[in-house]
């Protein structure tokens, strides 16, 4: 069993026994996507809501990219496209104040949301928002999605 690590802006895809995990999401969404049936498993660590006016750059930074690339990667590896679910973690408010454009991680939040649905990829749990960083690890054996957060604990869901 190996640990596959999910750096900022990257997106990754393992089979059971392995496990991914992603550091450090702030305002940063950990989207992850499971296949029950295959038990291929994909988590993208997604910066910002879209590509759009940023042509050229590392598409694994952006939901709208990220999450398409992550279904076709899985679905080359043999995931079966009607059986897969999604999770998301993060997305929270890291800088105070109230303007709209400090709100990356509602936006990012969203984004993600938007993508999956358009995807018709159905959302079985996400844990986002507050003022915490998380760090998550996903498991291709259950598909559960284990969230530890400083001062929020730890928790599965």
């Amino acid at each position: 069993m190996a640990t596959i690590i999910v750096g900022m802006a990257d997106l990754r895809v393992c089979k059971t026994p392995d496990t991914l995990t992603t550091l450090g999401l702030g305002s940063c969404i950990g989207v992850c996507i499971y296949d029950k049936i295959t038990k291929i498993t994909g988590m993208a660590h997604i910066m910002l809501p879209s590509l759009t006016n940023y042509a050229g750059q590392n598409r694994a930074k952006f939901a709208d990219s990220a999450v398409e690339d992550l279904v076709r990667l899985m679905v080359s590896m043999g995931a079966t496209r009607s059986a897969l679910t999604a999770k998301i973690a993060g997305g929270a408010h890291m800088f105070a104040g109230g303007s709209d454009i400090l709100k990356v991680g509602d936006r990012n939040a969203e984004a993600c949301l938007g993508v999956l649905a358009k995807l018709r990829i159905p959302v079985q749990a996400r844990d986002t928002g507050g003022s915490h960083g998380r760090t998550i690890e996903f498991y291709s054996d259950t598909g559960a999605l284990k969230i530890r957060s400083v001062g929020a604990g730890e928790k599965m869901i």
